[in-house]
């Protein structure tokens, strides 16, 4: 199978950061929060609210590694705390986003240079009749459904996912049981959580 290019990686991570903005902006932090703890912030938070989305596929066990949900999904959770650290440390440059997202997600080392001439798409390749109409409901419905956008989006480029933050061992282990895998794929999801975002730190802090 053909490697997935660069430009096709970017067109789907260009569109996930315009989709994710408002969800980003509704889980905003308490502006009273110790900077210190404002990038572990997203991680937990996102993962209150979405990791049992993103675990939910392992109700199925080890099938759930033979459908593109669970990567799709996951990742799709990933990026919102990817991105959500993102605005933490001021990054607002598209390019910028995106490049975090490549090298965090997938571990492609573009740099904002590179994205930025791969920003410019002809436009209709997702049409929005194909993906859905923008969401702007809040609450947990208008995340899931967000979520749900993303994660088609990057069923695009799946074979690229394999390489996004991980949990535990033990915990993925667990995930490959039918039913009870859900208890280790959200251990598993939850975990991944806090590396992408102690990552996307360690990456702007750099």
């Amino acid at each position: 199978m053909a490697a997935i290019s660069d430009a096709v990686v970017v067109d789907v991570l260009r569109r996930i950061d315009r989709i994710t903005a408002p969800l980003v902006r509704r889980l905003g932090r308490p502006p009273a929060l110790p900077e210190a703890e404002r990038d572990a912030w997203w991680a937990d938070r996102v993962s209150r609210v979405a990791a049992g989305v993103s675990a939910a596929p392992r109700f199925a066990g080890k099938l759930a590694d033979l459908l593109p949900l669970q990567n799709t999904v996951g990742t799709a959770v990933q990026s919102v705390v990817v991105l959500g650290v993102a605005s933490e440390h001021g990054v607002e440059d598209p390019a910028a986003r995106v490049s975090l997202l490549t090298r965090v997600l997938m571990r492609r080392d573009l740099t904002a240079e590179q994205v930025a001439p791969l920003l410019d798409r002809a436009q209709g390749t997702y049409a929005e009749e194909a993906l859905g109409a923008k969401d702007r409901r809040t609450g947990l419905r208008g995340t899931a459904r967000t979520l749900w956008r993303v994660a088609r989006l990057l069923g695009r480029i799946d074979d690229a996912l394999d390489a996004r933050p991980k949990g535990k061992l033990r915990h993925r282990l667990l995930s490959n049981l039918p039913v009870v895998g859900v208890v280790g794929g959200y251990a598993a999801e939850r975990e991944g959580l806090r590396r992408a975002a102690a990552e996307a730190a360690a990456a702007l802090q750099a």
